[in-house]
């Protein structure tokens, strides 16, 4: 199954807040939560379609198509460590995801197309992988100038969303450099999901 490209306020309407899709954390409306809560109470939702929602918010929030996230999935079955988390640490430290932290683009899908024309440097060279797996101590620069997304803003990167295993900087010719401190924990993840649901979804194809 390819990467989602259809209309995205459908998409956050049904799976709410996808904070790598949209590139901001949506505080729900509280007449909203009462509603669907009170829709949720009056029909029964399967155990299918809890873990297939989890998965979905998984897999659209970071971009990802069906085979890459079944893949991450199968790599955290085969790693130590709990098999929920891996996936996400995998997905956290991928080089769009970090330069979607940094404050270098607006969402994940920005910062994919970042670094599929060229525009990001790792260690000083020049990496147009999306799902290039960054290591600690790792660096990332923009190459040349400031990006469009933080250029017209004149405010400085990231700000104080950048999770703890990251840091960035802002040279003097506005160029964006972040550094990668270590590897991405749980509470770096700034997605409301039961990551075990999403093992569960998988467990017959893993």
């Amino acid at each position: 199954m390819s990467r989602y490209r259809g209309p995205r306020l459908k998409l956050i309407r049904r799976l709410k807040n996808l904070p790598g899709f949209t590139g901001k954390s949506e505080t729900p409306n509280v007449k909203e939560f009462r509603v669907a809560t009170d829709q949720s109470a009056s029909r029964k939702i399967s155990q299918f379609c809890v873990r297939l929602e989890a998965k979905q918010r998984l897999r659209f929030n970071y971009g990802l198509t069906e085979r890459q996230l079944l893949k991450y999935v199968r790599i955290a079955r085969k790693a130590r460590g709990s098999t929920g988390q891996v996936p996400l640490q995998l997905l956290e430290m991928r080089l769009d995801n970090v330069i979607f932290h940094l404050g270098m683009a607006s969402t994940i899908p920005a910062a994919r197309q970042l670094v599929s024309h060229r525009h990001i440097l790792v260690n000083n060279r020049i990496v147009d992988i999306p799902s290039y797996r960054r290591k600690p101590r790792d660096i990332t620069t923009t190459r040349n100038r400031p990006t469009s997304y933080n250029a017209p803003k004149g405010k400085f990167p990231g700000g104080d969303n950048v999770p703890d295993h990251l840091a960035v900087s802002l040279s003097e010719g506005g160029r964006l450099t972040g550094l990668v401190n270590r590897i991405a924990n749980r509470e770096s993840v700034n997605l409301n999901i039961n990551e075990l649901l999403v093992v569960e979804y998988y467990s017959r194809k893993a």
